[in-house]
C-alpha cells in the first residue's frame, strides 16, 4: 500500500472489495476525511462536502461490497 496521498479525490480500485477495508483504505490516504457507509439506494441530501467520502454497498449483498467508486464530496 503506498503513502498517504492528500491530493486524492477518488477510488476506482475499492470497487468490488468489502467496505471494511475500503474504509481503512481511504483512511490511510486521507485521514482527514470522513467516511460514510451507506447503502446503496439510500435517499440523500445532495450537496458538495470537501470533507466526506461516502462508500456504497449493494444491501442485497451479504458480502457488503463496494458498489460505486468512492469520491470525495
Amino acid at each position: 500500500m503506498a503513502g498517504a496521498d492528500p491530493k486524492r479525490t477518488s477510488w476506482p480500485e475499492l470497487v468490488g472489495i468489502p467496505a471494511t477495508p475500503a474504509v481503512m483504505r481511504i483512511n490511510h490516504d486521507r485521514p482527514e476525511l470522513v467516511v460514510e457507509v451507506l447503502p446503496l439506494g439510500i435517499k440523500l441530501d445532495t450537496g458538495f462536502n470537501p470533507k466526506r467520502v461516502r462508500v456504497f454497498y449493494d444491501p442485497r449483498d451479504s458480502a457488503g461490497l463496494v458498489s460505486k467508486i468512492p469520491v470525495v464530496g
